[in-house]
């Protein structure tokens, strides 16, 4: 039976990964330490035999029997990076040196989980691959932002040094069931606000613009990505583009909401446009997103409903 380790298995990406995966004729280790991730995203799947919690942090080795190694373990939400910033570098960079390390003892694949944040606020639309970014080193994202660009370079070095199999994807804005309510991501917010009649926040003046990709689409991404012999990088994400004041009066039509906007200053280096180029991808992976934005919005309205204090 093939063994994959999940990192950050009982985050948002990782939960749901966790819970597609023990489905199938595979031995699933989801290790977090609960820093950002919630012990109920997995609770369920402790009905499979095939499936083993184990609480640890990534910055400290582990070894482990492993044929794949999907490594999603980072505070991902700005409120969950910048809560401690350090920490975040810490894990970016030592957490990732330790699973490649891990991959590189054992002879596993490893997918590491980069992100869009590395082309910081773009000065190229959209973003491809090839793109370089704009980020500032010292801003309040530059935790996150430069120890995800950190990562991709060690990835990258152990497969030259080191010839491990490694896979990089770059993940664009991402959404759906189990993602935290109170994280500060724009679709959680809006959502909720909605479904409780209070006022919309809008950050700046609601033009800048995301792509948003359910996590079903994501995970297909992935688990192709996975099975190939590329090493990447390539985006995921969605391609069609919204701007806030779009995603905000979607919601509310979707919930019937009595909410109204409310404008609030826009965050430091928060980026004015994000959009992936994904040909390549199309191109290599066989692999573009399926599920509409009214679509992916329905069920997070509906799990969110579900959790949420009306």
């Amino acid at each position: 039976m093939k063994k994959i380790l999940i990192t950050g298995g009982a985050g948002f990406l990782g939960s749901n990964l966790c819970e597609r995966l023990v489905k199938k004729d595979v031995q699933v280790f989801c290790l977090d330490n609960l820093f950002t991730g919630v012990k109920n995203n997995i609770r369920e799947l402790g009905k499979y035999d095939n499936f083993n919690f184990l609480f640890h942090d990534v910055n400290q080795y582990i070894h482990l029997e492993v044929d794949e190694i999907y490594h999603l373990a980072c505070p991902a939400s700005p409120i969950h990076y910048q809560r401690n910033p350090v920490q975040t570098t810490k894990t970016a960079v030592i957490g990732t040196l330790n699973v490649l390390e891990l991959a590189r003892n054992v002879g596993a694949k490893i997918l590491i989980a980069s992100t869009s944040e590395i082309y910081g606020d773009p000065e190229e639309h959209p973003q491809p691959e090839s793109y370089h970014g704009n980020v500032n080193t010292m801003g309040p994202r530059s935790c996150y932002d430069e120890g995800k660009r950190c990562a991709e370079s060690l990835a990258y070095d152990f497969h030259r040094q080191y010839g491990v199999d490694v896979k990089v994807a770059r993940i664009f804005n991402t959404y759906g069931p189990k993602m935290t309510l109170n994280d500060g991501r724009v679709v959680t917010n809006f959502v909720s606000q909605a479904l409780k009649n209070e006022d919309i926040t809008i950050y700046g003046n609601g033009t800048q613009t995301r792509s948003f990709c359910y996590v079903d689409d994501l995970l297909d991404g992935f688990i192709g990505f996975m099975d190939s012999d590329l090493f990447g990088p390539f985006n995921l994400g969605n391609p069609v583009e919204y701007t806030m004041l779009e995603l905000a009066q979607q919601i509310i039509n979707m919930t019937q909401s009595q909410s109204q906007l409310k404008f609030d200053g826009l965050p430091g280096d928060d980026p004015k446009r994000r959009r992936p180029d994904i040909s390549q991808a199309k191109e290599f992976l066989n692999w573009t997103p399926k599920i509409s934005l009214a679509g992916g919005l329905s069920k997070i309205i509906e799990d969110i409903s579900h959790r949420i204090e009306l």
